[in-house]
Order: structure tokens, then C-alpha cells, then sequence
């Protein structure tokens, strides 16, 4: 019976779709091109006709009709080559692989206007892609003209309770997407539907037809709440890579000044401070190249959900803000293959369904030797710098590249249940080491020297996850996952030389860092609609952490010897209401951690709500606090610039780091506009720095008295204007802000911390002219603050050589120049397939933007150099789906 509910259905509603077409008649010989006979039919009946141009391409058709209906000469048309179509709500007419019954009693062309026959229904389903089969997260699903709406999970899955008659029309919306309207009529079935959305630009024979929804980022799903869809970054200027993070670091409230990180600062936060979540799994370091771009591949990638205002009570472990990657489970319908090729790396990408219930996708990313990395890698390496007698004599033979894999599978057993592995690799190898030759006039010594200069870092995790649908309202998630970081980093001379008298001295000196942290985590979260206005989500979680790490000088001198490992585990509960009609939406949520290392519990309550004044006007408001037991420290070292490694707290040294925040707002959005404001402020506690600055130089060093802990502020206020739809869109924005620390160590006032900008400008174009996707963006940030010496000395030691001191000025006294871009792309879209070719500039104007400062001691005076970011950089990037 449940398989034959659906064919009356599609039976029924088949009539109502077929009726427009059923008035056009074909009555002559066709033989052309598929596209040809769509292209004569548009111009004559003015019709529109969407469809994937690779599903058409290379059929031509031979038929002869003697005044038969359209839509009948189409369905036999297109039978013959595994095609059907359908009528949307538009009166577009769309053309896919006839893989499975299209559920056309959703597709009407028109509103049913008989009488309803069902009240206070429930209407339930899965959203995917129609093109891919491939499920569609957090997709808004609403009741057309009132405030009644839920959202799809992660899984695609959603219920719409108390829809008021079966004559009513459902509107879903995804970023990317055209919006679907689905007609409801007193046939069609109210569960277990499968909704499929269309992507927002489709080619139309030799004519681009660019629907009205161009929209590449949504910023209006909650507070501080941000949402971009990965398929369209190819437009916005990057270099070499469609980029994920970088392309968030383009709204307010999230600095974009800092080309050495991917990392996400975020209202006065840091990377470390942003939980990054892939696939259920966290990733600890979401760098490649220096941080010039981020460790995730877009053709992996599915969906993106910033929170960087307060999040949900589910996630926890972070003070700043979540990062929530969901990636592609791959194309079910078809096997399908692509890649990208630029003048950095080579992006490799295949999609395979083993079965109409299991699919897989594959991703591999390799960079390769080419000019822009090797100006990338000399800069960020200091591999080029003029001031290396031995590297300028001696050269370096580099051996330096990164790669990521990603691999995902995908198992349906059932409509109700969904199994899925997902697994991720990424490493960079830099080396830049020095292997020097005595001249000729000293050979009648030996040296044996090498001057190492390595550094690797990588990511690997993993999670496997089993989603079930119990029924309507009741929806679980359970996850195990495994992830691990690596880096090491050896800058040291090894060797030795023997004299012409047969004496040999060893020689090691420089430094050695190795960190090493694992994590095995398992949760399980439920989901329950209690009813039409109130959705209720508990969870429980577990997270064991093994954190090393070591820095060494000489090889002998033990800096920093730390490893400690602990557990945290605990609960969850929240409560989402709607209230007035829709109107009011109240979040509350209470998080409970145990952390064994400090043996106390930590309580994390969570609020917030919006009220939509008018139907334009919505007031925003939420309040939070926060726990991070696992963070970066800051390591101070003002010769050689400012590192961090990661550690876990403990009860002694290195306190939990807390947040309380509060962030207040409104938003004002017209169908083409969005003028959103939210003002925040935080108070840090138990922040952490490392610093060698106040340790003795003779006598017994406890290096474990270098951590020091102080407490911050950070408040400000983040603006944004986007155009959101339309050939032209896009957006400004601007954040005021000041973020302070305090740490007694260094001054009994606060001082401004490190990420502090005061004024941050961004202004994003995007504009689509023919084939064309063209932009322009640039970003304004005010000075950074860094900590200057205000004098130095060398003495002679006992054995002869020099070493330089610092007095150190005031910390974080002194400011960088202001930094400033330009940066330029166009993306050109070939006809009839899915080939682009990218052209992007970065930097337009070659603005020398200051990274950081370095200071060398010479004759007692303080010699400073700026380390430059890079200039004009152009880059080419194909990219090519079969």
C-alpha cells in the first residue's frame, strides 16, 4: 500500500502539471539537436527549459509527430534517453535523469483551489538536490504568508507541524538555491516526501538564465549567525583556492588582516578560541602554506555555519565562536568526476554511487612548484631574505609542498536511518635546510654541517555516525570520532668540523618543537518536536585529550617539557518556543561539564530570542557563557616573533578559560536588502601567556614559572548593509571594536591585546555580466599592536662569543601600520558545460602591508625590519566537471 500511495499520486497530480503543455501541439518532422528543438520551442510558445547541459549534451532526435500534445512528444522524447520532466511552479519546465519517479504532486504549476479536505496536518520529508540526489541541510521550510517554519537537519530530514489545511503552499529556502513552492492538494502524500531544489543558475540552450537568487552568503538565521554555500566561492577573488574561511573573514566582526592564518578571529577571539567542527570531528589547526589558506577543500565541502555571536548549548569547549562543516556525501545518481587546476595546486575530486542506497566521494588536493608558491613559501619561511649570508652562498635545495584527502561514504538502509564515514588527511612539509661547503682554501679542514630549517604540521580525523528518524518527531544523532595534530619545527645547526691538526668540535645549537594532541570523542544528541511551537534537543558527550609538547634549546636546555592528558564529559539540554503567532523566539539552554583534571563541574547556561517588531524589523538579543579547557598559549619572544602550542588546563598553572557574553541587535530586511547591526561584549578569564621575559638568567631555572595568567575585554559593534540578490550584489561592512588584557606579570593596567583593530572595513561587489562572474573586494583594518624594545646590550661570554639583551617597552605598546588590499577576480563560465576559467588579482595595487617586526643588536643599537605580507599576486585556475 505504501508503494502505491505515491504512484496515484504522481498519477493525479501528473494531470494538473501537464495541462499547460497539453494546449501546444508538434506537428512536423523534428530532427536537430535536443537543444535546438528546446531553443525553437522557447521562442515560439515562450517557454523556459532547465536542465544540466552535460544530460543533454550529444543527443540529437528523429521523431515525427502529427499534432501531438508537448507533453506528450516530450515524455517519449525523452524516455528513450533516460530523461523525463516535469513543470515547476513557475511554468519552468525541467529536464533530469529519469533515476527515480519525480514527485510531481509536489511541482504543480498551479495552487489546487478546490476545498481542503484535511486540517492541523504534519508534513514531513527529506530536502536534496535535485540535480545530485545528495540531501540538503538546514533548509528553511516555512507555511507561504505566515511566521510558520522549521529547518532541515543536518541530514535534510524536516517536520513541519500544525500546516493549517492540504491546500496550502510550502516554502523551502537554501542558500544557492532557487526557493520552492510546494502546492499542497488533498492527493498528495504528507510524509516521507523527497523535495528536490535546483540550483539558482541552470544555461538554457545558448542563453544564461540567471535566476533572481545570486545569493552567496545569509546572515540572517540567528544571532551572529553566518551561512555561504561553498559552490558559489568561485566567484570572490582568492588566490589559487575557493576558500571557505577566508571567504568569512570578509564580514564584520571577523578580522581579515591577517594573511598568516586562516585561523578566524572573531570579536576580539582567536583561532584557537573557534571550535571547528568537520563532520562531527574537530580540527586543531586549520592551516596549509603559512596560513594562507585554509586545510579544507571546497569540492568536499557541502555545507558552512558560523556562529560568531553565542551558539547553541550543544557545542561547547570554545569561548569565541563554531565552525560547523558539514561535507558532501556525493552524487547518487550518476558517477562523477573534476578537478581544479591553478597555479598553486592540482584539486582532484570523484563521486561514486555503489548502489541507489550507498554513495562516495574522494577529494585530493597537492600543491605543486610554481611561482606564486614559491613567493608564497620564500615570504612566510623567510627562506628568501637577504639578510642569510649561508642561504645567499650556499643556496638551499627546497623540498616543500602540502596535500589533503577527504573521503566520505554514505549508506541509506532505510528511509528512517542514515550511516556515514567520513575521513580526513592534511599535511605540510616545509624544508628549507642548508648543507654548506668550506672554499677551496680551507681544504685542508672537514666540515660536516647542516643547517636544518624543517617544519611540518598536520590534521587527521575521522567520525562515524548513525542519524535516525524515529518517527515525525523524534530525530537522534550518535557520533564516535578520532582526531589528532601534529607540528614539528627543527632550526638547528648539526655537525661538526676538524681542523687541520685533527681536533674536531661538535657542534648542535638552535631549537627544537614538537606537539603532538589526540582526541577521541563519542556524543549522542536527540532531537524532539514536543509540538507545533516548541522543539526540545538533549545530548550527552565524552572527550578524552593527550596533549605533548617540548621546546628545547641546544638540544640540552629544556624549555618547555609538558604533557598532560584528561577527560571531559556531560549533558545538555535546550528548549526552543515560538510565540505570538510566530513573532518571538526564545532559546534557552544549560550545559554541564566535568573536567578531571580540575575535578570540578562546570555550568554553562545559554539564552537567546528575537522578536520580529514588523515584518521588516526584528530585535536580537543573547547571553552566554562559555568554557575552553583545551587552548593555545601564547609563547612571547620578541626576537624572533610570537608563537602558541596547545595545552590542556590543569589546577596549578594554566586555569579553564571562561567567557561571559552578552550580544544585543537588530536587523532590518526588505526582499532585496538587509541592514543588520549587533553590538557585544565579553569578559575573559583565565587567559594564558608564556613568557621567558621575567626568568634569571644564572643560577636554577624553573621554566614551569613562565606561564602567567591574566583575564580580558572585548566588546564592539559589527554593521552590515548586503544587497542580497539581483545581476548585482553583495555587501559592506565595518566593525568598531577594543579588545584589552590584563596580566599582572606585565602591568598593573590593561594593556591592548594582540588581534586588537580598532576599525575594520570590508566592501564586497559581485556582478554577473553574460558569462561573466565578476568581483571586487577590499578590506581596510586600523594599526595592530605589537611589543617593541625600547634598548638592548650584547655582552662577550666566557668563551668568546656575544649574546644581545633587550630591554622590552611596554607590552603590546607600540602599533603596525594600517593594512589595506585590494583584490579582483573574473570567472568565466563556458557554455554547455561545467568548465570555468578564474582569473583573479590579489593585492591589485601592491600595498606593502607589514606582517610583523624583527630586531637584531648591533653595536649596542637596535636594528628593526619589517617582514612584509605579500604584493600583486595574480593567479589562473580551471576547473572542469565531468
Amino acid at each position: 500500500m505504501r508503494k502505491l500511495v505515491p504512484i496515484l499520486a504522481l498519477f493525479f497530480a501528473a494531470q494538473l502539471s501537464a495541462q499547460d503543455l497539453a494546449t501546444i501541439k508538434v506537428d512536423r518532422l523534428v530532427s536537430s539537436p535536443l537543444t535546438t528543438f528546446l531553443n525553437n520551442m522557447s521562442a515560439v510558445h515562450d517557454l523556459e527549459f532547465v536542465y544540466e547541459p552535460k544530460d543533454l549534451a550529444g543527443i540529437t532526435i528523429v521523431a515525427r509527430a502529427f499534432n501531438e500534445p508537448l507533453n506528450q512528444f516530450l515524455a517519449k522524447v525523452l524516455s528513450k534517453h533516460d530523461l523525463k520532466f516535469y513543470q515547476d511552479t513557475t511554468g519552468k519546465i525541467h529536464i533530469v535523469p529519469d533515476v527515480e519517479p519525480v514527485r510531481e504532486d509536489l511541482y504543480q504549476a498551479k495552487r489546487y483551489d478546490g476545498p481542503p479536505t484535511r486540517r492541523k496536518l504534519t508534513v514531513s520529508g527529506r530536502v536534496t538536490d535535485e540535480a545530485t540526489g545528495e540531501s540538503l541541510p538546514f533548509v528553511n521550510v516555512y507555511v507561504q504568508g505566515t511566521q510558520q517554519g522549521t529547518e532541515s537537519n543536518v541530514d535534510g530530514y524536516f517536520t513541519l507541524l500544525n500546516v493549517p489545511t492540504d491546500t496550502h503552499t510550502l516554502v523551502l529556502s537554501y542558500i544557492g538555491y532557487n526557493d520552492q513552492l510546494l502546492h499542497l492538494n488533498p492527493e498528495a502524500p504528507l510524509s516521507e516526501l523527497t523535495v528536490g531544489m535546483v540550483t539558482s543558475s541552470t544555461q538554457l540552450g545558448e542563453v544564461v538564465v540567471t535566476a533572481e537568487r545570486e545569493e552567496l552568503l545569509q546572515a540572517t538565521g540567528g544571532v551572529g549567525k553566518l551561512k555561504m554555500t561553498p559552490a558559489k566561492l568561485a566567484a570572490l577573488p582568492s588566490l589559487g583556492e575557493r576558500d571557505i574561511f577566508r571567504s568569512f573573514q570578509l564580514m564584520p566582526g571577523i578580522s581579515a588582516a591577517n594573511e598568516h592564518t586562516s585561523g578566524l578571529y572573531v570579536r576580539g577571539g582567536t583561532p584557537d578560541q573557534a571550535l571547528t567542527l568537520y563532520d562531527g570531528f574537530t580540527v586543531y589547526n586549520v592551516d596549509h602554506l603559512f596560513g594562507f589558506f585554509s586545510a579544507f577543500n571546497a569540492n568536499a565541502i557541502k555545507d558552512v555555519q558560523l556562529y560568531k555571536g553565542t551558539f547553541d548549548a550543544k557545542y561547547g569547549g570554545r569561548l569565541s565562536s563554531v565552525v560547523e562543516i558539514t561535507g558532501k556525501e556525493g552524487n547518487n545518481r550518476k558517477f562523477t568526476m573534476g578537478g581544479d587546476v591553478s597555479l598553486l595546486s592540482v584539486n582532484l575530486f570523484a563521486e561514486v554511487p555503489l548502489s541507489d542506497k550507498l554513495t562516495t566521494i574522494a577529494t585530493f588536493r597537492r600543491s605543486w612548484k610554481s611561482p606564486i608558491y614559491n613567493e608564497i613559501f620564500d615570504r612566510f619561511s623567510g627562506a628568501g631574505d637577504d639578510d642569510n649570508p649561508l642561504a645567499e652562498r650556499f643556496g638551499s635545495n627546497i623540498a616543500s609542498y602540502f596535500y589533503d584527502l577527504n573521503f566520505k561514504t554514505t549508506w541509506r538502509p532505510t528511509t528512517k536511518d542514515v550511516f556515514s564515514l567520513s575521513v580526513y588527511n592534511g599535511q605540510d612539509d616545509l624544508d628549507n635546510s642548508i648543507k654548506p661547503e668550506l672554499p677551496a682554501f680551507f681544504a685542508d679542514q672537514d666540515l660536516g654541517i647542516e643547517i636544518n630549517d624543517v617544519t611540518k604540521w598536520g590534521n587527521t580525523g575521522t567520525s562515524l555516525k548513525w542519524s535516525r528518524r524515529w518517527n515525525e518527531r523524534l530525530y537522534t544523532n550518535t557520533l564516535a570520532s578520532y582526531s589528532s595534530y601534529f607540528s614539528d619545527r627543527d632550526r638547528s645547526v648539526d655537525g661538526s668540523i676538524t681542523n687541520s691538526a685533527g681536533e674536531t668540535q661538535d657542534i648542535r645549537r638552535g631549537t627544537l618543537e614538537n606537539s603532538d594532541l589526540l582526541d577521541y570523542s563519542f556524543r549522542t544528541d536527540l532531537e524532539w518536536k514536543a509540538s507545533p511551537n516548541q522543539q526540545v534537543e538533549v545530548g550527552a558527550f565524552f572527550t578524552y585529550n593527550d596533549i605533548a609538547y617540548t621546546y628545547s634549546q641546544n638540544d640540552t636546555s629544556s624549555i618547555i617539557d609538558r604533557r598532560t592528558d584528561g577527560s571531559t564529559y556531560g549533558a545538555y539540554l535546550q528548549d526552543k518556543l515560538t510565540l505570538l503567532d510566530n513573532r518571538l523566539t526564545l532559546k534557552g539552554g544549560l550545559r554541564a561539564t566535568y573536567f578531571t583534571e580540575t575535578a570540578q563541574t562546570y555550568f554553562e547556561p545559554r539564552f537567546d530570542f528575537s522578536l520580529q517588531i514588523t515584518p521588516l524589523l526584528t530585535l536580537k538579543g543573547a547571553a552566554g557563557r562559555y568554557y575552553q579547557f583545551a587552548k593555545r598559549v601564547i609563547r612571547e619572544d620578541v626576537l624572533q616573533g610570537s608563537r602558541d602550542f596547545w595545552v590542556l588546563s590543569d589546577d596549578d598553572r594554566l586555569p579553564v578559560s571562561k567567557n561571559d557574553q552578552v550580544v544585543l541587535g537588530f536587523s532590518y530586511e526588505t526582499q532585496n536588502w538587509l541592514f543588520d547591526v549587533e553590538a557585544y561584549h565579553k569578559e575573559l578569564d583565565g587567559l594564558s601567556e608564556y613568557s621567558l621575559r621575567f626568568t634569571p638568567t644564572v643560577g636554577n631555572v624553573d621554566f614551569s614559572e613562565s606561564f602567567f595568567v591574566g583575564t580580558g575585554t572585548a566588546r564592539g559593534i559589527d554593521f552590515l548593509l548586503q544587497r542580497k540578490y539581483g545581476r548585482w550584489n553583495g555587501w559592506i561592512g565595518y566593525t568598531l571594536a577594543d579588545v584589552r588584557n590584563n596580566f599582572d606579570v606585565f602591568s598593573e593596567n590593561d594593556f591592548y591585546a594582540a588581534n586588537d583593530v580598532t576599525h575594520e572595513f570590508k566592501l564586497v561587489n559581485l556582478y554577473k555580466l553574460g558569462q561573466w562572474d565578476l568581483s571586487l573586494t577590499w578590506i581596510y583594518a586600523s594599526d595592530r599592536p605589537y611589543t617593541a624594545p625600547e634598548s638592548g646590550y650584547e655582552l662577550e661570554l666566557l668563551d668568546g662569543s656575544t649574546a644581545s639583551y633587550l630591554n622590552v617597552g611596554p607590552k603590546n605598546g607600540a602599533r603596525l601600520p594600517d593594512y589595506h588590499r585590494l583584490d579582483a577576480a573574473a570567472t568565466y563560465n563556458f557554455k554547455n558545460s561545467d568548465t570555468t576559467l578564474g582569473f583573479s588579482v590579489f593585492n591589485l595595487y601592491n600595498r606593502i602591508n607589514t606582517w610583523y617586526r624583527t630586531f637584531e643588536i648591533i653595536e649596542d643599537q637596535i636594528l628593526t625590519t619589517d617582514v612584509n605580507y605579500l604584493g600583486i599576486t595574480p593567479n589562473v585556475t580551471l576547473s572542469m566537471k565531468f
